[in-house]
C-alpha cells in the first residue's frame, strides 16, 4: 500500500492540485458522494491568487479544519464562478517526528497524551501512521499502550484515514469515485487488502463488476492461467450470465465446462484444463456458493427458490377447509344474482372458474386475449364477498381488520388494470411484500401477506426468485388464484414458473378458450390466436377495420412508421395512445433510430429554446415520453413503467449542483440525477418484452427479416396482444410468416416442473439422470478412453 501512495505522489506531482484547509462543507450527498466544499488555500501550482477556492468532486465527508491536497482542475461555472473539480484527492499526513507527535496527541485520537506520541513514534518513526493502518497489531509492541486505546487509537485514524486511503488506492486500480464507495461498503478498510489478496471476489460481491474488470487486475497481481481464484470466478460469472440473460435456473455441468475454458482463455493466451475447472467447481460446491443436483449446476438462490415454491405450493394444497364449503344450490343463487345485477352472463366455462376458485385452496386460470379473464376475476371478487359475508369497501377495514382481497401483480402498469377492472386497490408484489430490491435472495427474512383471497395477474412475467418471495408470505390458511397466458413471452428474470405449475398438473387449472372480446367486430384477437396455434391466416395482409398490413423493406419502415405516426397525431391521438413495438435496438429499424425519430414527432425542440439534457446520444426534454429499465421498489416504479418527463432541473438551478429529471409515472414523481439517467430511456419506441403487462390503444408493430435473430412466434403474439383498438403491422410479409413458424428454440433450463411431478409421485420424463460427473483423482479413471475414438483403431497410431 505504501508504494502505491508513493506512486501516486510521483504521478501528482505533474498534476494541477490545490492544498488547503477545510472551511465549510456546501452540500454533500451521502449516496453518491458528490460534495462541494470550501477551503483555505495554502498551497497550489495553479495561476490562482485567491485565499479560498471551492472544491467539487466525488469524495467521502471532509474532516473540518484538516488539510488535504486535490488533484484535478479549475472550471469557470456559469453561476457559481471558478470552482476546481477534483478528480482525487488525499489527506495531509504529518512528515516530521514533531507533526507526527502533535497529530497523534491532539483532540483527534481523545487519551492519546504526548508522551504517549512519543512513545508510538520513537518505536514506529517516520512512518507510524502508515504502519499503524496496514498492520494494526504492531501497536501491540508499544510499552504502556493498554489494548483499548490502541484500538481506539486504529478506529480513529480508519474514521480519519481509512477511507480516503483506500479510495486513493483503488483509483490505483482504475475505479471510479462511485464503484469506489460500493466496494467500501462491501468490504471497509479490508477492500485493498482483499482486491491484493483476490481481486476476483470482486465479481461475485460488487454489482458492475465483470469477470473481465476482475480479470485484468488479477494480471498485474500475477494471478493468472490456470489459478484457482481465477477459474472459481470465471465459473461462477458464466453461471449468472447464463441464468440472469437467458432465463435459465440451472446449467448442465457438460454445457458449463467449455463455456469457462474459453472466457479463461480468451482473455489470456493460456490453456486451462478441464480437470482444473472441474476441481474448482466441486470446491464451489463445497463453499456451497454453487449446488450441484444430478447433471445440474444451480446458483443456491435459484436451487432453494424452487424448492420453496414447491414445498408452499404443497402447504397451501392440502387445506382441506374449502372443499364443498358452500352447497351449489348457494353458490348457483349468489351467480345468478351477481349476473342480474351486474348484466352479464357467464359463459360455462367461465362459472366453471369462479366455482373452482372459491372451492379451492390454490387455482390457476388461464388463456388467451379476449377469453374473459378480467371479467371472471371481478366475478370471483364479487362472490367471494356475497358468500363470506364481507364488505367490498376498503374503508371499512384496518391493520388489525384488514381487507380479505389481495389484488397483485408484477408490474406497476399491470397493478393499475387490475384496479381499474374491479374497482379494488391494487399493487405489485414488491410492494405488497414490502421489497426494496436490495433483499438478499439467500436468506430467509420472513414477509406476511394479511389476506384471505390472494389473486397474482400476469403470472408469466413472475420469475423463479419473485415467486418463491411471494409464496413463502402467504399464511396457511389462504385461496390463492393465479391468472396468466402461457403463450406470451416468459419472465424477464429465471425460470418460467407459469408454465411449469400448468404442466405439472398439481394446480386445479381451469383454461378458457373461448373469444368474447369481439367490440365493433374486432378482428385483432382472432389473429392473436391464429399466431398462438401457428396458423398463418389468408388474411393477414388484408386491411381490416381494426388492422393494417403496408409492406415495406427494412430501411423503409423509419419513413413508414413517420407517416403513420404523424397522421394519428393529426386525428388527435397523443404519445400515450400510440406505442411503437420492436424486438431490437440496433439497425435502421431498431429501437434507438426509432426513438430519434418519434421524439422528433412527437416532443420537438423545435426553437431549440426548450429545456433538454444530453446524455450518450439521447437528448431528454420536458414532456419525453419514457421507459424505466430496472426495479426501485422503494419509489414504487418497476421495469417497463411507462411516465413522463415533467420537469427539468440543470445544475446551476439546484442545491446539488447536478442536472436532475423529474419523471411522473401515472401520479409517482421520481427523481433522477445524471448517474442514475442510465435507469431510464426513451419509450415512444420499446422492446415487446418491456412491453408485458400493458397495453396501448394502438400499436404499431414492424417486422423485417433484419429481425430474424428475434423473430418467434410467442413475440409476436405478445405484441400483438398488447393492442386494444388499432394494431399496424410493417415490414415484409415473409418475415411475419417466419416468425409465426418458428417456436422458441431457446428452451429455458428449470427443474420446477420435475419437482413438482415427485411432489405428486408422477415419473417426469426426462433423461440423463444420475449424479454430476466432475472428474477428480477418484473418478478420472472411470471414464471409458475410447469415447470419440469409436473409428479409430490401434493400428491408426503406428508410425
Amino acid at each position: 500500500m505504501l508504494e502505491q501512495q508513493n506512486s501516486l505522489d510521483l504521478f501528482a506531482n505533474d498534476e494541477k492540485y490545490i492544498r488547503g484547509r477545510h472551511l465549510v462543507t456546501i452540500f454533500h450527498n451521502e449516496q453518491n458522494l458528490y460534495s462541494v466544499i470550501r477551503i483555505r488555500v495554502d498551497e497550489t501550482n495553479l495561476e490562482y491568487n485567491e485565499k479560498e477556492a471551492v472544491i467539487t468532486g466525488h469524495f467521502p465527508k471532509i474532516h473540518e479544519q484538516e488539510t488535504y491536497i486535490f488533484y484535478g482542475d479549475m472550471q469557470e461555472h456559469p453561476k457559481f464562478g471558478p470552482q476546481f473539480q477534483a478528480k482525487h484527492f488525499k489527506k495531509e499526513i504529518p512528515q516530521t517526528k514533531q507533526g507526527i507527535i502533535a497529530y497523534l496527541s491532539s483532540e483527534i485520537f481523545s487519551g492519546i497524551g504526548k508522551k504517549t506520541a512519543e512513545r508510538i513514534v520513537e518505536e514506529l518513526g517516520e512512518n507510524a501512521i502508515s504502519k499503524i493502518l496496514d498492520q494494526p497489531t504492531i501497536l501491540d509492541n508499544i510499552p504502556k499502550l493498554p489494548s483499548e486505546k490502541a484500538k481506539s487509537l486504529y478506529d480513529k485514524l480508519i474514521e480519519h484515514q481509512g477511507l480516503e486511503r483506500v479510495m486513493i488506492g483503488l483509483n490505483q486500480f482504475g475505479f471510479g469515485p462511485q464503484i469506489s464507495m460500493k466496494i467500501y461498503q462491501v468490504y471497509k478498510e479490508q477492500s485493498l487488502e482483499m482486491i491484493q489478496k483476490n481481486p476476483f471476489q470482486l465479481v461475485e460481491d460488487i454489482e458492475g463488476i465483470g469477470f473481465g474488470r476482475a480479470d485484468e487486475i488479477g494480471k498485474q497481481l500475477g494471478l493468472v492461467g490456470n489459478h484457482p481464484d481465477r477459474i472459481k470466478a470465471a465459473c461462477m460469472y458464466t453461471l449468472e450470465q447464463e441464468c440472469l440473460q437467458n432465463g435459465h435456473v440451472y446449467m448442465d455441468s457438460e454445457d458449463l465446462l467449455p463455456k469457462v475454458k474459453k472466457l479463461l482463455e480468451e482473455s489470456q493466451p493460456f490453456t486451462i484444463e478441464y480437470t482444473d475447472i472441474s476441481a474448482e467447481i466441486i470446491k464451489l460446491a463445497e463453499e456451497e456458493k454453487l449446488i450441484g443436483e444430478n447433471q445440474k449446476l444451480y446458483i443456491p438462490s435459484l436451487y432453494f427458490s424452487e424448492k420453496g415454491i414447491v414445498t408452499n405450493v404443497q402447504r397451501i394444497l392440502q387445506q382441506e377447509e374449502y372443499q364443498d364449503q358452500f352447497p351449489e344450490s348457494e353458490f348457483l343463487l349468489a351467480l345468478g344474482e351477481l349476473e342480474e345485477r351486474i348484466g352479464v352472463q357467464y359463459a360455462p366455462s367461465q362459472k366453471e372458474a369462479i366455482q373452482k376458485a372459491l372451492m379451492s385452496p390454490m387455482m390457476i386460470l388461464t388463456g388467451g386475449p379476449g377469453t374473459g379473464k378480467t371479467t371472471v376475476i371481478k366475478g370471483i371478487v364479487e362472490l367471494y364477498a356475497e358468500l363470506n359475508g364481507c364488505s367490498l369497501d376498503p374503508k371499512k377495514y384496518n391493520k388489525e381488520n384488514p381487507f380479505p382481497i389481495v389484488l397483485t401483480a408484477p408490474t406497476g402498469r399491470a397493478a393499475k388494470r387490475m384496479a381499474e377492472s374491479t374497482g379494488l386497490p391494487a399493487m405489485t408484489i414488491h410492494r405488497l411484500l414490502g421489497m426494496t430490491g436490495q433483499e438478499d435472495l439467500d436468506t430467509d427474512d420472513e414477509k406476511k401477506v394479511d389476506g384471505k383471497l390472494v389473486i397474482v395477474d400476469e403470472m408469466s412475467m413472475v420469475d423463479t426468485w419473485l415467486a418463491h418471495q411471494l409464496l413463502k408470505a402467504l399464511p396457511d390458511h389462504i385461496q390463492v388464484i393465479f391468472v396468466g397466458d402461457e403463450d406470451q413471452l416468459p419472465s424477464v428474470g429465471p425460470g418460467q414458473v407459469l408454465k411449469d405449475l400448468l404442466r405439472s398438473k398439481v394446480i386445479p387449472t381451469v383454461q378458457l378458450t373461448d373469444i368474447y372480446r369481439q367490440e365493433n367486430g374486432s378482428s385483432i384477437i382472432e389473429l392473436a390466436h391464429e399466431i398462438k396455434n401457428g396458423h398463418i391466416p389468408e388474411d393477414v395482409t388484408k386491411q381490416q377495420k381494426d388492422r393494417s398490413f403496408i409492406r415495406c423493406t427494412s430501411g423503409q419502415i423509419p419513413e413508414v412508421i413517420e407517416k403513420v405516426v404523424s397522421s394519428a397525431k393529426r386525428k388527435g391521438y397523443t404519445q400515450k395512445d400510440v406505442q411503437v413495438l420492436a424486438p431490437m435496438y440496433r439497425g435502421p429499424a431498431g429501437i434507438d433510430r426509432l426513438n430519434v425519430l418519434l421524439q422528433e414527432i412527437f416532443n420537438p425542440n423545435d426553437t431549440g429554446n426548450r429545456k433538454e439534457i444530453s446524455f450518450g446520444e439521447s437528448k431528454y426534454r420536458i414532456g419525453d415520453k419514457v421507459l424505466q429499465l430496472v426495479n426501485q421498489p422503494e419509489k414504487h416504479v418497476f421495469n417497463g413503467d411507462i411516465g413522463e418527463i415533467i420537469s427539468i432541473f440543470y445544475a446551476k438551478e439546484n442545491t446539488e449542483k447536478q442536472d436532475l429529471i423529474l419523471v411522473s409515472f401515472d401520479g409517482i414523481e421520481v427523481t433522477y440525477s445524471r448517474q442514475d439517467f442510465n435507469q431510464f430511456t426513451h419509450a415512444y419506441c420499446c422492446s415487446i418484452h418491456k412491453s408485458q403487462g400493458s397495453e396501448f390503444p394502438i400499436v404499431i408493430l414492424p417486422v423485417v427479416k433484419s429481425y430474424y435473430r428475434m423473430l418467434r412466434r410467442k413475440l409476436l403474439y405478445t405484441a400483438i396482444t398488447r393492442s386494444k383498438q388499432s394494431l399496424i403491422i410493417c415490414g415484409e410479409e415473409e418475415a411475419f410468416r417466419i416468425g409465426i413458424e418458428r417456436e422458441d428454440d431457446q428452451l429455458r433450463k428449470t427443474s420446477l416442473y420435475d419437482k413438482l411431478c415427485i411432489l405428486e409421485k408422477i415419473n417426469p420424463q426426462e433423461e440423463n439422470k444420475g449424479e454430476i460427473f466432475i472428474f477428480n483423482e477418484e473418478n478420472m479413471f472411470k471414464v471409458d478412453p475410447m469415447i470419440g475414438m469409436e473409428n479409430i483403431t490401434p493400428y491408426d497410431f503406428l508410425s
